[in-house]
């Protein structure tokens, strides 16, 4: 067993974890949020990512004890104050999720590329949502949230 201290969503989290524990494993457990998900396990469907260090990442491909000392943030701490986050709002208006199951880890993507909304392209919003899977929904209504949340194109009113 080994220690592992970690800021999630600015709370400090300390545990005595196995050193193969993931970092997706040590949010849902011990930080006990479950709002991150766990899909293929293999990096591939993008349902488990959060942001270490303000930077998207697969948590089922990460050991918690290679995110010491780092700042993990989750989906549960999008929203703020009752509010919906703007990425949040926007897909729940363009009818951008159905079971939910993918949403969190397309959130978290997303919310990297967030502090730089003015500035980010169409092309790297595409190459963030290609890395995640939905499998209920199909792409349009996310890709019509996200375009609006993002101030890009004509997305429009619900729909």
């Amino acid at each position: 067993m080994r220690e592992v201290r970690l800021s999630v969503n600015g709370r400090s989290v300390a545990a005595a974890v196995e050193p193969r524990t993931t970092l997706a494993d040590f949010v849902r457990e011990r930080a006990l949020l479950t709002g991150t998900h766990l899909g293929c396990e293999h990096g591939v469907c993008g349902a488990c990512t959060v942001l270490l260090d303000g930077v998207a990442v697969r948590s089922c491909l990460l050991l918690a004890v290679q995110a010491e000392g780092s700042e993990v943030t989750t989906v549960e701490a999008l929203a703020a104050g009752g509010e919906l986050h703007p990425l949040q709002d926007a897909l729940h208006r363009h009818h951008g999720l159905q079971c939910g199951f993918c949403t969190a880890g397309i959130l978290m993507s997303l919310a990297e590329l967030w502090p730089r909304r003015g500035e980010v392209t169409r092309e790297e919003i595409m190459d963030c949502l290609g890395g995640h899977l939905c499998r209920c929904t199909g792409y349009v209504g996310i890709v019509r949230a996200v375009e609006d949340a993002f101030g890009l194109g004509a997305a429009g009113a619900a729909g």
